[in-house]
């Protein structure tokens, strides 16, 4: 008899280990939040999240590719796309979890309307995000693109330049830092949080809601069915995250599910 409870103990015990584990990497804002929010709720359905923090978006992706992370969550699909064309790695699109809608800074401008000749205008160097950022200045009204729905834009596809703005193309991540030095800058949502931005007061223009750069969760093709890869998608997509998106970002971050 104790010889049996002694294998029911150690069977116990490591049972009560025997949590599933994903290592997730995720830029700081809004992302790791988000999944510092969902470990609770994970952890009592048996999988244990365990967050890193990037500053970039390349090394999420050649991590989880290189099978050092499982999995990552700070990018859209078209830049997930565009890395997987340029690296050769098979990467997929597992949930989409919430759009960052993108905005036009400036702590010079008060309005668009104020944009001058030769004005400077800080984007992101990375090809879909440096896209979106001149279909939004196609938008507003600060430059006419030759192809509004290409995506994948640059500067030499402008068309139409009537205040002859002077375009930098810089990484994602310095733009809040630049913001002092150029005219107007187009940032990212998740840096201008970090950067004490807010979106929908901040901006002087913005995506609206029907953006379709969904920040998605993303892992190797061969996982994607893995039972604790469904298990965030799950989390990741319940009434629960819906609200306490809603509640904490007040519009700058909108759920996407």
């Amino acid at each position: 008899m104790k010889k049996i409870l002694a294998v029911l103990a150690l069977t116990t015990a490591f049972g009560a280990h025997a949590a599933d584990k994903l290592s997730i990497a995720a830029t700081a804002v809004p992302h790791a939040e988000i999944l510092e929010f969902i470990k609770p709720a994970l952890a009592k359905d048996g999988v244990e999240l365990d967050i890193k923090v990037f500053t970039d978006y390349v090394q999420p992706n050649l991590q989880v590719a290189e099978g050092r992370l499982d999995a990552n969550f700070f990018q859209h699909k078209p830049y997930l796309d565009e890395f997987n064309k340029g690296r050769g790695t098979d990467l997929v699109s597992v949930a989409n979890v919430h759009v960052e809608p993108f905005g036009i800074y400036s702590s010079k401008l008060k309005s668009l309307d104020e944009v001058t000749n030769r004005a400077t205008i800080a984007i992101p160097n990375d090809a879909t995000n440096g896209g979106r950022a001149l279909l939004l200045l196609d938008k507003a009204g600060v430059i006419v693109l030759k192809d509004k729905n290409n995506i994948l834009a640059t500067p030499r596809d402008i068309d139409s330049n009537p205040h002859k703005v002077r375009i930098r193309e810089l990484e994602a991540a310095t733009l809040p830092r630049v913001l002092d030095q150029v005219d107007l800058a187009l940032i990212n949502t998740n840096y201008a949080l970090e950067a004490g931005l807010n979106p929908t007061q901040d901006a002087l223009a913005i995506e609206g809601d029907d953006s379709p750069y969904a920040n998605i969760l993303v892992t190797r093709a061969q996982n994607a069915e893995d039972e604790a890869v469904q298990k965030l998608v799950k989390a990741l997509q319940s009434n629960e995250l819906k609200e306490f998106i809603e509640e904490k970002y007040q519009g700058a971050v909108v759920p996407a599910f």
